[in-house]
């Protein structure tokens, strides 16, 4: 099986931990190369992150798991690349 190279996950995180403490725990896991996290929308508790994720072999379930124990939920599985290199989305116009 390829391993995952990329992963953009739709995430729904409590205010607390904060985007920074949330996307460096994300960032230390083993694997991950590089943690990006978009906030996409501020509710009264809760904030929506669009968290992308890099490496060489990533661990689906050990990110998930992370997710959980930092009190967050993974709403979607939005990206996900394998193999060497990503392939361009014609859709997006890359």
């Amino acid at each position: 099986m390829a391993p995952i190279t990329r992963l953009v996950l739709d995430v729904l995180k409590p205010h607390d931990p904060s985007v920074v403490a949330f996307t460096t725990a994300i960032g230390d896991l083993e694997g991950v190369e590089a943690a990006t996290a978009t906030v996409v929308e501020v509710d009264e508790n809760v904030k929506t992150l669009r968290l992308t994720i890099e490496g060489n072999d990533l661990d689906l379930e050990a990110i998930r798991e992370e997710v959980t124990d930092l009190s967050a939920s993974i709403h979607s599985v939005d990206q996900v690349a394998c193999g060497e290199r990503p392939v361009d989305d014609p859709w997006l116009g890359n």
